[in-house]
């Protein structure tokens, strides 16, 4: 089933500047393979040995997959994943 993945600004240059792709998956880890399948220059910012990087939360409509079955998740035709990296500055 399709899905949209939003692409943070930060990570648009591994993406083709595209801010938002539709992908095939039934939860949202399959989504994200098909995404880094499709762009595998991201797959470096969200994962660190098979993990998913701790700084970035992933929002399935308006809920953090923390609080979910994490990438588990299942997500329905349609349905909007956002990613959404920790920014740290000073």
């Amino acid at each position: 089933m399709a899905v949209d993945i939003l692409i943070p600004t930060a990570l648009r240059s591994f993406t083709d500047r595209a801010s938002g792709l539709s992908v095939e998956g039934a939860t949202v880890g399959e989504a994200l393979a098909a995404l880094t399948e499709k762009y595998p220059d991201i797959k470096q910012h969200l994962y660190k040995e098979g993990e998913l990087r701790s700084f970035i939360n992933i929002f399935v409509g308006e809920t953090n997959i923390k609080n979910l079955q994490g990438l588990d998740t299942p997500v329905s035709s349609g349905a909007q994943i956002m990613l959404v990296p920790a920014i740290a500055g000073g």
